[in-house]
C-alpha cells in the first residue's frame, strides 16, 4: 500500500487523512481520484494561502479566480476571457505534443466560458541553444505550438523567449489565450438542477494523459523523462469543431453549466462542477465513449485524453444538444445526472465503482503550513552585497563591441525564428505583427446586429513578461517588476491596462529558499498589482520545476512568475509602435526623448542599477547584485503621461528600456525602422556601463515629431514628468553615440542586425550540423 499511495503522489499523511473524511479505505480508483486532486496541480496545496494576497476586484471584472478564465468589461459590448497555464513537464518528456496539448487546452478554457478564441501568447524558457537537447527542445516546443495554434485556426500574436543554464532540461512552456464573449451570459462550471443530465462532448477517452496532474507535480528525473504515457496528444482539427459546436450549444440556452476535461479528466471535472453547486454528480462509465478496450475504472477516471467537455443540460434538451455535436463529427452522450446528495458516485458494469464526497475532491482540500523564513537566504543576501564599482570601468572604444554582444544574446535577439511558424495573422484582426511593438494588438469586432463583423475603433493588447534573473536575486522586486513591465509595454501602445493572469512557475516549495521565493514574488507582484490598479482574474502554479541530474543533485529554475496583462486601446488610430517615422534624407527626423528617470541618476539611487542585469549577465558571466527597486508610484505617473502623450498623437514610437537598458532599446527602433539616430548624452561622470545598460527606472524612449515638441514638453511640465532630450532620428542606415559632443562609435544598422537577426538561427543551425555531423 505505501508503494500504490506514493504512486499516487501522496503522502501516508494524506492517506491517513482520506480514510478520515471517508470513514473507510479507498479503493484503486478512489485512491487515484484523490492523488491527481489533491496534487499541486489541481488544488494549489502549497500556494493557496498565497494566492490570497491578490486583489481580485475592479470596476472591469466580471469573473475572477474560480472559474476556467477570467472575463473583462472592455466597454461597447465587448467583454473578453482571458488566462495563462502551464504545460511544462509534458513538454519536458516530448516537446512537440505537450506545448501542442498546451495550447489546447488553454483555447479550451477560454470556449467553455462561451468566448470565441481570438489569440494566443506563449512564455518560453529554455537552457542555452548551444547543448544540443536544449535546442531539440525549443525546436519541438515551437513547432508544438506552431501546429495546434496554426490548425485551430487562432493566430498567435505575441510572447517572450528567454534562456538560462537552470531550464537545462526542464523548460517552461506557458500558454495564454484571450476570447470575445460571444453568448449573452457568461457560461458558468458549477452545476445545476437536481436529475438534469450529465453529458459528456468531444473526442473519445483512451489511455493517453495518466495522471498527468500528479506528473505536473513532481520533480523531474531521468525515470520521469521516460514516462511517456503521461503526455497527451491533441488533435487541432477536432477542437476546431468542438468550438463551433460548444458556441452553438450556448446560444441555444439549454446548457446549464460546462467544464472543460484538462488535467485529471473525468475525476477533475465531476468534482469541480459538483462541488462549485454544492450538489453531486452521478457518472455511468459504461456509457462513456470509449476508444480502448478493457479500460478500468481508474483508466477512465485519470485519463486525459484531449478534446473533451462536461455539460450540465436542461432535462429533456439531451437530444437537441447531442444532435449539435454529432453533425460537428464530434461525440456526444449522456453519461450521468446531477444529484443532490454532494458526492461523485462512480458506475461501471452495473456496480458503484467509486464514491467520494464531492468537496474532499475540489474545494476541501489540504493545505501544506509552511514556515516562512525571517530573513531572506544567505546566498540571496550575498548577492546583494556585491557593487557595481566592483566592476572594470568600460572604455569608449569597447560600448559598440558590447552593445553587438548584447544584440546577439538570445533572450534579447530577434525572436523572428519563432514567430514566423506562427500564423499571426489568421482571422484578420492582429493589427500589429509579433516584433513591431511592446505589446501585441487586436481590432474588436462587433458579433450581432446591424454592426455584425464590423471593425470596432476600440482594440484590445496583450503581453507576457516577466524579468527572471531579478527574481532569483530578489523576488519580491523582481515580482513588482514583472507587473509594472507589463503594464509599461501595454501602455507603450496607447494602451490601458486593464488586468492580470498570472503563471507562477517555481522549483519546489518544500525546501525554505524555494518556499521564500514563491511567498515574496507573490507578494511583490500583490503589492504592484494593487498600485497600478490591474487586479488577478486567475492563473496558474507550477511547482517543482527541478530537475535531478546524474550525479543525484537538484538543479531548480530561476523563478518565473510570469505576468500576462490585457489593456484597451480606445482608439486604434493612434496606436503606436517601435519603429520611428523615416525622415527624409536632407532632414533631421522625430526627437528621441527618454521619459522617467533620467541618465545623470546618481550611482546611489537604487532605483536603476546594473545588479541583474542583461550586461552583467552577457559581457561579465554574473547573474548577482540586487535587481533595481520599482518605483510603482513613478510607474504609474509614466504609464498615465504617456497614455495621454499617445492618445493626444504626440508621441510617433516607444519602447521601454528593459533588457539591455537604454543602447538595446535604441537599437532595437532602429532595426524596426530601418533607420538609424543620432544618441546625444551630455558630459556625465557616470561609468559607461552604468549609463548605457543600467536597467530599472520606469523608463520609456519616445520619439516626438518637431511639430509636436511644444506641446509634448508642456504634457510633461504639467504632470510634473522628467523628460530628457536624446538627440534624433535620421535617414542614414547608421545607429552614432556622441558622448560630450565626442564620437563614440558609428555602426551601421546591417552590422546590428545581422546579430540580433542571426543569434538564434545560427545556433540552432550549429546545433543541427553537430546532429547530422
Amino acid at each position: 500500500m505505501k508503494a500504490q499511495i506514493k504512486q499516487e503522489g501522496l503522502t501516508p499523511e494524506d492517506y491517513n487523512e482520506i480514510v478520515r473524511r471517508m470513514d473507510r479505505h479507498p479503493n484503486r480508483a478512489e485512491l487515484g481520484m484523490f492523488g491527481v486532486m489533491w496534487s499541486e496541480h489541481c488544488c494549489y496545496r502549497n500556494s493557496r494561502p498565497l494566492l490570497r494576497m491578490f486583489p481580485t476586484e475592479g470596476p472591469r471584472i466580471l469573473v475572477g479566480p474560480g472559474e476556467n478564465a477570467g472575463v473583462v468589461d472592455l466597454g461597447d459590448g465587448f467583454r473578453l476571457a482571458f488566462k495563462i497555464e502551464s504545460h511544462n513537464h509534458p513538454s519536458a518528456v516530448e516537446p512537440f505534443q505537450g506545448a501542442a496539448t498546451g495550447v489546447g487546452g488553454i483555447l479550451r478554457d477560454i470556449f467553455t466560458m462561451g468566448a470565441r478564441p481570438l489569440a494566443l501568447l506563449n512564455a518560453l524558457r529554455f537552457g542555452p541553444l548551444e547543448d544540443p537537447r536544449n535546442a531539440g527542445l525549443m525546436e519541438g516546443v515551437v513547432a508544438g505550438i506552431a501546429h495546434y495554434g496554426n490548425c485551430v485556426g487562432v493566430p498567435t500574436v505575441g510572447g517572450e523567449v528567454c534562456f538560462d543554464s537552470s531550464y537545462s532540461g526542464n523548460p517552461l512552456v506557458n500558454a495564454m489565450a484571450l476570447g470575445l464573449m460571444e453568448t449573452t451570459e457568461i457560461v458558468r462550471s458549477g452545476a445545476s438542477g437536481v436529475g438534469n443530465p450529465v453529458i459528456y462532448v468531444g473526442s473519445t477517452t483512451g489511455r493517453d494523459g495518466m495522471g498527468g496532474a500528479s506528473f505536473a507535480s513532481a520533480e523531474l528525473s531521468e525515470a520521469s523523462l521516460d514516462d511517456r504515457p503521461a503526455v497527451q496528444v491533441g488533435d487541432p482539427f477536432l477542437e476546431k469543431g468542438l468550438i463551433e459546436a460548444c458556441l452553438e450549444a450556448f446560444k441555444s440556452g439549454v446548457v446549464v453549466a460546462a467544464q472543460d476535461m484538462g488535467a485529471a479528466g473525468l475525476t477533475c471535472s465531476c468534482a469541480e462542477m459538483a462541488a462549485k453547486g454544492n450538489l453531486g454528480i452521478e457518472l455511468n462509465l459504461d456509457l462513456v465513449p470509449a476508444r480502448e478496450t478493457g479500460m478500468t475504472a481508474y483508466d477512465f477516471l485519470l485519463s486525459e485524453s484531449q478534446e473533451r467537455m462536461l455539460f450540465v443540460v436542461e432535462i429533456g434538451k439531451e437530444e437537441e444538444l447531442m444532435e449539435r455535436f454529432r453533425r460537428w463529427g464530434l461525440q456526444a452522450a449522456v453519461v450521468g445526472k446531477v444529484l443532490q446528495e454532494q458526492v461523485v458516485r462512480v458506475l461501471q458494469h452495473g456496480e458503484v465503482a467509486a464514491e467520494v464526497p464531492a468537496r474532499a475532491l475540489a474545494e476541501d482540500t489540504p493545505i501544506n503550513k509552511r514556515e516562512l523564513l525571517s530573513e531572506p537566504p544567505e546566498a540571496i543576501q550575498a548577492h546583494w552585497r556585491w557593487q557595481e564599482n566592483s566592476l572594470l570601468p568600460l572604455a569608449v572604444d569597447q560600448v559598440g563591441t558590447v552593445l553587438l554582444q548584447l544584440l546577439d544574446d538570445p533572450t534579447i535577439a530577434s525572436k523572428k525564428w519563432v514567430w514566423r511558424q506562427y500564423d499571426h495573422q489568421v482571422q484578420a484582426n492582429t493589427v500589429v505583427v509579433p516584433g513591431g511593438a511592446d505589446a501585441a494588438v487586436l481590432r474588436l469586432r462587433y458579433q450581432e446586429g446591424a454592426k455584425a463583423m464590423q471593425a470596432s475603433e476600440r482594440g484590445v493588447a496583450a503581453t507576457v513578461d516577466c524579468p527572471n534573473r531579478w527574481v532569483a536575486l530578489d523576488p519580491e522586486r523582481g515580482g513588482m517588476a514583472a507587473v509594472a513591465e507589463a503594464a509599461r509595454n501595454l501602455s507603450c501602445v496607447g494602451a490601458e491596462p486593464i488586468a492580470v493572469t498570472d503563471n507562477l512557475n517555481f522549483p519546489s516549495p518544500e525546501t525554505p529558499t524555494g518556499y521564500w521565493q514563491l511567498a515574496m514574488a507573490c507578494r511583490g507582484i500583490a503589492e504592484a498589482c494593487r498600485i497600478l490598479d490591474t487586479p488577478v482574474t486567475g492563473g496558474n502554479v507550477s511547482l517543482y520545476n527541478d530537475s535531478r541530474l546524474a550525479d543525484g543533485s537538484v538543479q531548480p529554475i530561476q523563478p518565473t512568475p510570469v505576468v500576462g496583462m490585457v489593456g484597451l486601446v480606445k482608439r486604434l488610430d493612434r496606436l503606436v509602435g517601435l519603429a520611428w517615422p523615416k525622415p527624409s534624407a536632407t532632414a533631421l527626423g522625430d526627437q528621441l526623448v527618454l521619459l522617467g528617470m533620467p541618465l545623470n541618476t546618481a550611482a546611489s539611487d537604487d532605483r536603476i542599477g546594473l545588479g541583474g542585469s542583461s550586461y552583467l549577465q552577457v559581457v561579465h558571466g554574473l547573474c548577482t547584485g540586487r535587481p533595481p527597486r520599482p518605483d510603482l508610484s513613478m510607474e504609474m505617473q509614466l504609464q498615465e503621461l504617456l497614455q495621454a502623450a499617445i492618445a493626444a498623437g504626440l508621441v510617433s514610437a516607444a519602447h521601454d528600456l528593459s533588457d539591455g537598458g537604454l543602447l538595446v532599446a535604441v537599437a532595437e527602433m532602429a532595426l524596426a525602422a530601418g533607420c538609424g539616430a543620432q544618441l546625444e548624452i551630455s558630459s556625465t561622470e557616470l561609468p559607461l556601463q552604468r549609463l548605457l545598460f543600467a536597467e530599472g527606472g520606469a523608463r520609456v524612449l519616445v520619439t516626438v515629431p518637431a511639430a509636436e515638441l511644444e506641446a509634448f514638453a508642456a504634457l510633461c511640465q504639467a504632470r510634473g514628468f522628467p523628460q530628457q532630450p536624446l538627440g534624433y532620428v535620421h535617414a542614414k542606415e547608421q545607429l552614432q553615440l556622441r558622448l560630450a559632443a565626442e564620437e563614440v562609435f558609428s555602426l551601421d544598422l546591417k552590422c546590428l542586425e545581422k546579430a540580433y537577426q542571426e543569434a538564434i538561427p545560427r545556433r540552432l543551425a550549429s546545433h543541427l550540423l553537430g546532429h547530422t555531423g
